[in-house]
């Protein structure tokens, strides 16, 4: 089944945004399945912002252990299973989508701070 993983920067970025994530996903990729890692979450909790809705993520989205040879990092460990699954990763982060490009593996991004583009 194919999946979304979210990383912690993109999520910001979505609940900024105020953009419905369901309904977004599926117009840009056709299914709205979220997976994450527990970093993700880490990540986020450690931002203290009740805004940020992570019981409502925890809620949508499965949670994946990465590979073990994937790392301790948090983009080292989407990337990973990104590539493994052929999954993209709804980010902002300029370095992960570099690195996403170099190895042709989608992701997903807030473009005009209203919707999301899948970028393949």
């Amino acid at each position: 089944m194919p999946r979304i993983l979210v990383d912690a920067c993109g999520w910001v970025a979505v609940i900024e945004a105020g953009i419905n994530i369901d309904l977004a996903l599926l117009e840009c990729c056709g299914y709205k399945d979220l997976a994450i890692v527990s970093n993700v979450i880490s990540e986020l909790k450690s931002l203290h912002d009740s805004k940020l809705m992570i019981p409502m993520l925890e809620a949508k989205a499965e949670l994946f252990e990465a590979p073990e040879s994937s790392g301790k990092h948090t983009d080292d460990q989407l990337f990973a299973l990104a590539r493994e699954n052929n999954w993209p990763i709804l980010t902002v982060d300029t370095d992960l989508k570099r690195r996403l490009s170099q190895s042709n593996i989608s992701w997903v991004e807030v473009s005009g701070r209203s919707h999301l583009r899948l970028v393949e």
